[in-house]
C-alpha cells in the first residue's frame, strides 16, 4: 500500500471516529509497525506497541437532571434486597454507564441505564433495556452473576462487567490492561463510595 493510500486511510478513520457520540470515548492513537502500516485504536494496552496520540476526543457535557440521580432509588433499593448487591454500587454502576440517562445507547449498542447488551439482555429475559426497571433488574442480576462468579472480588467483577468476563479469564482473572476497563473500575469504585457516602 502506497503511502498516500494510508494516509487516505488515516484521514477517513479520524474523520469517522470524529462522529462518534461522545460515548465512545474516542481519543485516536497511532502506532507503525516495522513494515509500515499503520494501526489506529481508541484503546491502546499498556503491555503492547507503544501508541501516539494523534486526535484528542473533543468532550461534551451532557447536563442531567439532578432528580434522575434519586429517581430511580426505589426500584435500585427493590433490586439490591432481591439480589444482595449495595444499592450505592448499583448507582455507581449507572451513573458510570449511562449517566442516569435510560434512552442511552453506546457505539456498540449497549442500552439503557446498566447498558445492556442485546445478547446479556436477551439471556437476561429483559425484554424492553429501555424500560427503567427492567434494566435494572437484569443489569443488577447480571452483576450479582459476575460477583458470584469472582468469589465477591468487585474490580474483577466490574472489570468484567466493562470488557466481559472471558477477558477477565483471558488476563489470568485480573483487570484486563485496557484502559477504559481500568478507567471504568477506579470511576465505578469512586462513585461506589461517594454513593455509599451519602447513602449511610
Amino acid at each position: 500500500m502506497s503511502s498516500f493510500k494510508v494516509s487516505c486511510l488515516c484521514v477517513f478513520c479520524i474523520a469517522v471516529c470524529c462522529c462518534l457520540p461522545f460515548s465512545a470515548r474516542a481519543d485516536i492513537y497511532k502506532f507503525v509497525d516495522e513494515e509500515g502500516v499503520i494501526h489506529l485504536t481508541n484503546t491502546p494496552t499498556e503491555s503492547g506497541p507503544h501508541y501516539e496520540l494523534i486526535l484528542k476526543e473533543k468532550r461534551i457535557i451532557i447536563n442531567i437532571d439532578p432528580q434522575n440521580v434519586t429517581k430511580y432509588d426505589p426500584i435500585i433499593q427493590k433490586a439490591a434486597e432481591k439480589y444482595q448487591v449495595d444499592p450505592a454500587l448499583i448507582k455507581a454502576v449507572i451513573k458510570a454507564e449511562s449517566n442516569f440517562n435510560h434512552q442511552a445507547v453506546s457505539r456498540v449498542g449497549a442500552r439503557g441505564l446498566m447498558q445492556l447488551m442485546p445478547a446479556t439482555a436477551s439471556s437476561l429475559q429483559v425484554v424492553d433495556s429501555f424500560h427503567p426497571e427492567h434494566n435494572i433488574e437484569g443489569g443488577v442480576r447480571y452483576l450479582r452473576y459476575l460477583l458470584n462468579l469472582f468469589n465477591g472480588n468487585l474490580p474483577l467483577a466490574l472489570a468484567a462487567y466493562n470488557a466481559g468476563e472471558g477477558a477477565v479469564a483471558r488476563y489470568n482473572y485480573s483487570i484486563p490492561p485496557y484502559r477504559e476497563t481500568q478507567n471504568y473500575v477506579q470511576r465505578v469504585l469512586y462513585l461506589f463510595g461517594k454513593y455509599r457516602t451519602e447513602v449511610h
